[in-house]
């Protein structure tokens, strides 16, 4: 697949999210680098950590970004180059990495039928320390490695902020219509590529085409 890797701060970025400016994430990078898992062959991710949460910008989140809501200050740390899965959320998602990093998204608008070729996916680098919200109506997954970086074998570290609670446990529902089928835990819906490893843990099945590696591009 032909997949050129474009700036967040491009004007193709501006249907996806923007980039907030004016926040003090130094401390909030350092403490992630420091006292944060980094797997080998894999990535983690972490709802909310009580060290990221505690520092003065999580305040400044809640307060600004989110406009007084709760939110919570997480990560997701390691290494991949794989689309794999597209979720979203009800609610803007902010991705402050710590090295550059590389973001695989697509609209909401682009699921027809519970489906969505993953040809609609577009890739956009993260320069370190930039803070960038992902819209609601934006697809997204796990980030991917900046492939072309120096720094390409040290993987990614990135600060995930989103509304209290979400990506917790799935909440018990009754199946009411087709978007039911994709909540696979709380404030996440997901649709993964049949090639995923989501995929045999029972996720809804509804990217085709091709799962893009961005490695190989």
């Amino acid at each position: 697949m032909k997949l050129k890797i474009k700036s967040v701060f491009s004007d193709n970025f501006s249907r996806y999210g923007k980039v907030l400016k004016g926040y003090d994430v130094k401390a909030l990078l350092e403490t992630l680098e420091s006292t944060t898992p980094m797997p080998a062959d894999s990535t983690v991710y972490e709802p909310g950590a009580k060290q990221l949460e505690d520092l003065p910008v999580a305040k400044d989140f809640s307060l600004n970004a989110y406009g007084g809501m709760p939110i919570q200050v997480g990560y997701c740390n390691g290494f991949n180059t794989k689309l794999n899965c597209l979720e979203y959320h009800r609610g803007s998602e902010l991705n402050i990495p710590s090295r550059d990093a590389i973001l695989l998204l697509a609209s909401v608008e682009d699921i027809k039928n519970g489906r969505i070729n993953s040809k609609n996916v577009e890739a956009f680098r993260v320069p370190a320390g930039t803070v960038v919200q992902v819209y609601e109506t934006t697809l997204h997954y796990a980030p991917c490695c900046d492939v072309h970086g120096a720094d390409v074998s040290e993987g990614f570290r990135v600060i995930i902020v989103l509304p209290k609670d979400t990506n917790t446990a799935k909440p018990e529902i009754t199946i009411h219509d087709a978007e039911d089928k994709l909540l696979w835990a709380k404030n996440k819906w997901l649709i993964a590529h049949p090639a995923s490893a989501e995929a045999k843990q029972g996720a809804y099945v509804g990217i085709t085409g091709e799962n893009i590696d961005i490695a190989k591009i």
